[in-house]
């Protein structure tokens, strides 16, 4: 018996040898990548703070030290994220639709995708910044927007409906909509839909999505099971737009951002520690819906156990630490010189150098969201390599940093929001049938994606210290930039589609032209 409980024991201990060994091996693949994303945005900061803004010297050190708690936070969660919250995902949507029980389906969706959204962090931040809304009013509104349409989602799914004829509907009825808002609401509308798909909701949900399609067994399983990023980000647009008949904003002053002030080492210490435990409560409020499931889940009907269990728990101790340790870096030490910049370019002669400058910043900040990084990993794994990383990342630089350029264009010059996206989206869905469903489903999910938590602490503060510069309105000139960044991917990953139809089809003329040759030979 002795023996047998050493053995047992040295298995053990091995096994979590192992294990964290892979885990130490696969952080430092993770911080590499985190570095290699945000080397580039503290580059193009400096070189500005250097040369045309002259930024206090403590609120730089303060975007410094913050730069690097944000790769620490990035790699941290992104290695959670693999070991926890997509496979916890992944097996919540295998259970609920083992049950056979579409009610089940409806009701778990709803209230994950309810209690999700109300303890998400980027929407807690976004909520606070808009100016005349309440900001309990404002979140709630948007969850239930997103159960609403997460549950409708996963019905999509089970029943294989055409992601095509949702989003025609559902874009249809925003846009016809849209033309009937009032201008001060209309950019916060469209920010809402960006900011609920965040780092915490996005490995979730679309884990959910692969579990839920996992049922299923004809060939557009695997394409259905994208699209819930994207129609969870349309419930939260309808459900504000609606809001805007009881609450219009006007040009209200919106939360002020305070910049970091430290005379000395131990005071700089003390700015990021005395925010630490706010973010430690709202990283666990968005925890916890996601524990709570998995551990109701867990005693139905996963059985989890032994080292997968010991993964999950590792993986969620992960995604807890780095992103409590992301959004400390990115709110108390991006969010300040973001919005310091704006105000400073925005009152100089050339004030004009911020579209370019702002495409530049958005090329790069995308890359660093931690969503998009969970979005490509998942691309690549579900098409078995057919849509490459390298590919994602460029057409997702490509729409952020348009969609950023737009966004300072119309700050600039005041013009109302609907001139860009009445014609953007109308170009995305016309687009949807040109361009195989595999892509259409992932350009309107990285919509979603790619309008996290950078987009809302850097560059709508940027977006906001401009409009205070040029006397503009804040909540329809400052607000919208969130909601351009979640637009310009739909049409550039869905002509990366188009690009993939015509290279496939000539690789297949050139197969047929070889089999024929060798035929004759």
């Amino acid at each position: 018996m002795v023996v047998e409980k050493r053995n047992k024991r040295s298995v053990v201990f091995r096994l979590l040898q192992r294990i964290k060994e892979g885990r130490r091996d696969r952080l430092m693949d993770k911080w590499l990548e985190a570095l290699k994303s945000v080397t580039p945005i503290v580059a193009i900061v400096l070189f500005l703070c250097f040369f045309i803004v002259p930024v206090p010297t403590d609120a730089l050190t303060g975007f410094l030290f913050g730069s690097g708690l944000l790769v620490i936070g990035m790699g941290l969660f992104n290695l959670g994220t693999e070991m926890a919250m997509t496979p916890i995902g992944e097996g919540i949507g295998t259970a609920i639709t083992q049950s056979r029980k579409k009610q089940i389906v409806l009701i778990v969706g709803f209230l994950v995708g309810l209690f999700a959204t109300i303890a998400e962090p980027d929407l807690s931040v976004f909520a606070t910044q808009v100016p005349s809304i309440p900001k309990w009013i404002m979140i709630i509104c948007i969850a239930l927007g997103v159960g609403f349409f997460l549950s409708m989602s996963l019905m999509r799914i089970l029943y294989g409906i055409q992601m095509k004829i949702i989003l025609l509907i559902s874009y249809g009825v925003l846009l016809i909509l849209a033309l009937f808002v009032p201008r001060s609401f209309l950019a916060v509308a469209f920010d809402a839909g960006g900011v609920t798909t965040g780092p915490m909701t996005v490995p979730f949900i679309m884990g959910l999505g692969v579990g839920v399609a996992a049922s299923r067994t004809d060939k557009g399983a695997e394409s259905d099971s994208f699209g819930l990023i994207a129609l969870s980000s349309v419930g939260p647009i309808l459900a504000v737009m609606l809001l805007g008949v009881v609450f219009t904003p006007k040009s209200g002053e919106a939360t002020s951002i305070v910049m970091t002030e430290a005379e000395n080492s131990m005071l700089l210490f003390r700015a990021f520690s005395q925010e630490t435990p706010e973010y430690i409560r709202e990283v666990g409020l968005s925890m916890a819906p996601v524990l709570v499931f998995f551990l109701i889940f867990q005693q139905i009907s996963l059985h989890i156990r032994g080292s997968s269990l010991i993964r999950i728990v590792n993986g969620l101790i992960n995604t807890y630490v780095g992103l409590v340790i992301f959004l400390l870096g990115v709110n108390v030490g991006f969010m300040p010189v973001g919005h310091f910049i704006g105000l400073t370019i925005g009152a100089m002669p050339f004030k004009w150098i911020l579209i370019p400058l702002g495409m530049l910043i958005g090329w790069f900040l995308v890359a660093a969201e931690p969503a998009v990084q969970v979005l490509n990993s998942q691309v690549y794994e579900m098409t078995a390599g057919l849509i490459s990383t390298r590919a994602m990342g460029i057409s997702m630089s490509v729409g952020v940093s348009l969609s950023v350029g737009l966004s300072l264009f119309r700050v600039l010059t005041g013009l109302p929001m609907l001139f860009f996206v009445l014609p953007g989206y109308c170009l995305a869905l016309v687009l949807m049938f040109f361009t195989p469903p595999t892509f259409t489903a992932i350009a309107f999910d990285s919509g979603g994606v790619a309008s996290g938590p950078m987009t809302t602490t850097f560059l709508l503060p940027l977006a906001m210290g401009t409009c205070q510069a040029v006397g503009g309105n804040l909540a329809a000139d400052a607000f919208g930039l969130v909601g351009m960044v979640a637009m310009t991917p739909l049409i550039t990953i869905q002509l990366l589609g188009i690009v993939y139809k015509v290279n496939e089809s000539k690789s297949k003329k050139q197969l047929e032209a070889i089999h024929e040759e060798i035929i004759e030979l």
